[in-house]
Order: structure tokens, then C-alpha cells, then sequence
């Protein structure tokens, strides 16, 4: 068993109480629908599929609108069973404003959870480890804010559809 390192208490002390804890804010909840993977296979590092978004919805308090069509998420099976997710898709706000949102992920869990998450049977999302990173490039003047700002999220997958909350990284 790993001990703590003595000097772990002096190191904390000396950050700035800012330093010590990460405080988010509600950015949107998303619903993407998907189909069925496309399977590329075995390549050289990891085993390929890609999932692609026909579209989808998401709502906040300070931006709501479509996912346009054309999105996907390129995933990687990695031999510990985790499945990283490279995400790029466009939103669309209900006021016509067009968002780039880029996210990388990680979804794990007990063998038998993940095999029926991978089969698209509800499964509490308690149950494995599903989170994301964000980043958003926009040039509307009212959405310039999301270019400077990182957010993260908790997702959850079944057949049809994927569901993320997503915070601001204050």
C-alpha cells in the first residue's frame, strides 16, 4: 500500500484556498441521438468504432437549441477495457448561432455493466464511470464567452440515445 508522502500537507497549504477545490456551474444537459456504430476494428493501438449523431437537443438556462446532423465520436477500445471518446458535433441555439463543441472522454466499468451499456440496455449510470472535457469555438458576439472556457460532464448511454450533463469550469 502506497503512503502518503510527508510532505503532501505543506505542499497543500501553500496553494491558494482557489487552488484547493473546483467550482462548476450549470452550462446544458444534452441528448444526442445515435445509430449503430461503424466498426473500423483492430488497427495498429487500439480497436476503432465510430459512432455517428444524426442530432439532438440540448437546453440551459443561458443557451438551448439543436445539435445539427453530421457530428460523431470516435472511440477507442483500449486493452483495460476503458473506451476513450473523441467527440466533435455543432450546435445550433435557438437563436441560429452556430457552436463548435470538441470533447474527449473516458467511459469504464465493471465487465458486465459495460457489456450492457455496449448492448444499449439502461444501466444507472451510477453503476460506471462516464465523464467529458469540453471546449466550444463560436464567432457569435453573444455565445464569445464559451470560446474562453472549459467544461466538463457526466454522461449516460443506452440503444438510442446519449445524455451529458455538462458544467462550467468556474
Amino acid at each position: 500500500m502506497d503512503e502518503q508522502d510527508p510532505n503532501y500537507p505543506a505542499l497543500e497549504d501553500s496553494v491558494p484556498p482557489t487552488l484547493r477545490e473546483v467550482h462548476t456551474r450549470p452550462l446544458f444537459v444534452m441528448r444526442l441521438s445515435v445509430r449503430p456504430y461503424q466498426l473500423i476494428g483492430s488497427t495498429p493501438g487500439v480497436n476503432r468504432r465510430v459512432g455517428v449523431v444524426p442530432g439532438g437537443v440540448f437546453a440551459g438556462e443561458r443557451l438551448s437549441g439543436e445539435v445539427l446532423e453530421g457530428g460523431n465520436d470516435w472511440q477507442s477500445l483500449r486493452n483495460d477495457a476503458a473506451t476513450t471518446l473523441d467527440v466533435r458535433l455543432v450546435l445550433k441555439t435557438r437563436d441560429s448561432a452556430l457552436i463548435g463543441i470538441s470533447y474527449r472522454g473516458i467511459r469504464h466499468g465493471a465487465a458486465d455493466v459495460m457489456s450492457r451499456v455496449d448492448k444499449g440496455e439502461p444501466v444507472d449510470p451510477s453503476q460506471y464511470y462516464f465523464r467529458t472535457q469540453a471546449q466550444f469555438e463560436t464567432s457569435a458576439p453573444t455565445y464569445d464567452w464559451l470560446n474562453r472556457i472549459l467544461a466538463i460532464g457526466i454522461g449516460y448511454r443506452t440503444n438510442q440515445e446519449v445524455v451529458y450533463s455538462l458544467f462550467e469550469v468556474l
